[in-house]
């Protein structure tokens, strides 16, 4: 038996500039800030009732084995970049190297196509219109707050998280008891027994944006080394975060279903309309037609939600984008992509060089999004988000089975926690990510087979209604392209492999880590 380093000599310098700074608490709730995201309540609500109970059969099947999965891999593995090393010593490098292109380039689409999107509506809901060309501005200026939060050190760059949780608790939970004060004062809508009923035409259109409500477990593990004791900190973090997502996230459903009539929520703007319209409570009205104005009291907190708002989708790519670039530069410098891009800086011990080229990338989808939407920002929320999924979960399909991979190929790791049931695991997991990229390249799949009810075309998006191709292309295209960049990648970095190639690359017996 032989100790590896699952990692090229080139990352073992890079590595140098590494700080602990992240405690038991940090990563709590660094977890609860990826976990809670803020831009997707709206499109649960969107579907009805039956999207609670979908979310909490999706807690059982997904959510728990999926912590179970990661808390194993993260402590048995505890080394900087996580998933990019679990797929690594399981399948090899170039596996390895693609999946993390596919796991890194989410990060600026989720970015410029969505979250700055969530934003700029969020702010001309509550302040003023800005137009398409005051979108693109207001867009780039939170693309890049976001790119200087990531460059900062961990030891500061923490608390961005940190206040994007607290801001989290703090607004969900100011909306839901504001529901409880308006449904006191003005009643609330009816709610239906048979609207609960889960059918699958409403799982083929939740699936997608519930289950990226669940993922995130494994971003901390990205910047294990940086951490005080992970491998007690990781399952720790796991289950407090865990469960206080699946509550933060079931009130505020609650509270729009209650509140805006079923045929008014949208995915973009579901929750702004809803928290809009429980502050009129403070002061404010709801004319016939739907049009809220909030005065006094009520526009005072609209203002202070608005900005709690705006600063909990920025946190949440922020925290994404702190495990997701690490977990990049680590690949790149160990030859799975350009050596420059490995580059950590030696003053911070930050990726500066991703998180620039991040921010490019998330600049130029705003842009070109806004450019071929003509600032329609629903149908630019429905493309965006959808695709920031599959690319996520394309990379799923690689990285959960390495749990189950790695114990045979390593059996002797020491494993201080050990998943159940990790076949189970590992069935559920992935194949509910792999059905979720299916489902989003083709909405509706499935839908009126074998004589089921509905048309597989009311799956999708509603900005995308009769558009079939063209949503389809606005998947497929994006995800040959970023694939093809993870190929790309790869081949930049033969320099690096060619110069230091690692034991890992060849098939190992046993590897210790």
């Amino acid at each position: 038996m032989s100790e590896v380093q699952p990692l090229s000599g080139n990352w073992l310098n890079e590595r140098t500039h590494l700080r602990k700074s992240l405690r038991r608490v940090d990563v709590t709730f660094y977890l609860l800030c990826t976990l809670v995201g803020l831009d997707t309540i709206g499109s649960v609500a969107a579907n009805g009732p039956q999207g609670l109970v979908w979310m909490v059969i999706l807690a059982v099947v997904f959510f728990l084995p999926y912590g179970l999965l990661t808390a194993e891999l993260g402590t048995a593995f505890p080394i900087e970049g996580g998933p990019y090393v679990w797929t690594k010593l399981a399948f090899g490098r170039m596996v390895a190297g693609v999946n993390q292109v596919l796991y890194w380039i989410s990060n600026p689409l989720w970015m410029g196509g969505t979250l700055a999107i969530v934003a700029v509506a969020t702010f001309e809901a509550f302040f003023l219109p800005l137009g398409v060309v005051g979108k693109g501005i207001a867009g780039l200026v939170f693309i890049w707050v976001g790119v200087l939060a990531v460059a900062a050190s961990l030891h500061v760059g923490k608390w961005v998280p940190i206040a994007g949780a607290i801001a989290r608790v703090v607004l969900l939970g100011f909306f839901t008891i504001s529901v409880v004060v308006y449904g006191i004062k003005n009643g609330v809508q009816p709610l239906a027994g048979a609207d609960f009923v889960p059918t699958y035409a409403g799982f083929v259109v939740l699936v997608p944006v519930l289950i990226f409500n669940y993922v995130g477990f494994e971003l901390p593990s990205t910047a294990t080394e940086e951490m005080t004791d992970p491998q007690k900190t990781i399952p720790f973090a796991i289950l407090r975060a865990g469960a206080a997502a699946f509550f933060l996230y079931g009130g505020p459903i609650v509270g729009i279903l209650l509140v805006v009539p079923g045929d008014q929520i949208k995915g973009l703007g579901g929750f702004i309309d809803a928290a809009k319209t429980v502050l009129t409570v403070y002061g404010g009205s709801v004319a016939p037609d739907g049009t809220v104005t909030l005065t006094g009291a009520g526009a005072v907190f609209g203002t202070i939600c608005a900005a709690g708002f705006i600063i909990g989708v920025l946190t949440s790519g922020v925290s994404w984008a702190i495990g997701a670039h690490r977990a990049q530069a680590v690949a790149c410098a160990d030859g799975s992509g350009p050596a420059w891009l490995g580059h950590l800086s030696p003053k911070h011990g930050t990726p500066i060089r991703v998180n620039v080229l991040s921010g490019v990338l998330a600049s130029i989808v705003l842009i070109t999004a806004l450019s071929l939407t003509g600032g329609n920002s629903e149908k630019y929320f429905a493309a965006g988000l959808a695709l920031v999924i599959s690319t996520t979960f394309i990379s799923y399909i690689a990285t959960f089975p390495s749990m189950v991979v790695l114990r045979r190929k390593m059996p002797d790791t020491d494993r201080p926690f050990r998943a159940p049931l990790a076949w189970v695991c590992t069935v559920l997991t992935t194949g509910l990510v792999a059905y979720t990229v299916a489902v989003l390249i083709w909405p509706g799949l499935g839908v009126g087979w074998f004589g089921m009810e509905g048309s597989p075309d009311d799956s999708l998006p509603s900005s995308f209604a009769g558009e079939r191709l063209q949503y389809t292309l606005s998947q497929v295209i994006p995800l040959l392209i970023v694939i093809l960049i993870g190929f790309l990648f790869y081949a930049l970095g033969r320099p690096t492999r060619a110069k230091d190639l690692t034991p890992s690359d060849v098939p190992q017996e046993r590897v210790t880590v």
